[in-house]
């Protein structure tokens, strides 16, 4: 039941976050907050101790408290915030959050790049896509950037190097 609980619960509520990033420009609460009780539910369940939870903790606040001033300063959206720390707490403060914490921006930069050139005068949508209001979205230069799939992106890559993946073996 864990096992099947740790494969499917986290990849899917992430890649529904970065999908609906991508096609609406908007991450669900109740996505970060299906994650968090997940979180809490599968680490009682497989009798994390208390410094687990100490650790796991630790990565959420070195994550949301940043990411709260970059929102407070209008450079993240909300869900983004919550997303990126909802991940944080699964991965706690290990390594495996700061590989992730790079290729967030890593990825969230090749993504603002491509945008960029996308949203370009130089890039004509084709007729056939031209009446995709998501794409159009993309396209308007007066939209942000959909931050939540570069976060869904490295968390899906760096998900089976956490320490939830050893419950598979046992």
């Amino acid at each position: 039941m864990i096992e099947a609980a740790v494969l499917v619960f986290f990849p899917m509520l992430v890649a529904f976050a970065g999908a609906s990033d991508l096609f609406t420009m908007k991450i669900a609460n109740r996505v970060s907050i299906l994650l968090i009780i997940g979180f809490v539910f599968l680490a009682t369940a497989q009798g994390m101790a208390l410094t687990g939870w100490a650790m796991h903790g630790l990565g959420f606040v070195v994550v949301f408290l940043p990411c709260f001033a970059f929102f407070a300063a209008g450079w993240m959206g909300g869900g983004d915030v919550k997303l990126i720390s909802a991940v944080g707490l699964w991965f706690g403060f290990s390594p495996v959050l700061a590989e992730f914490l790079f290729l967030v921006a890593l990825l969230g930069c090749i993504l603002t790049i491509g945008l960029l050139w996308f949203r370009s005068s130089l890039v004509v949508l084709p007729r056939s896509l031209n009446g995709q209001e998501w794409l159009l979205r993309l396209h308007d230069n007066k939209n942000g950037i959909p931050y939540g799939l570069a976060i869904s992106a490295a968390a899906l890559v760096l998900y089976p190097m956490s320490d939830w993946f050893k419950l598979i073996g046992n």
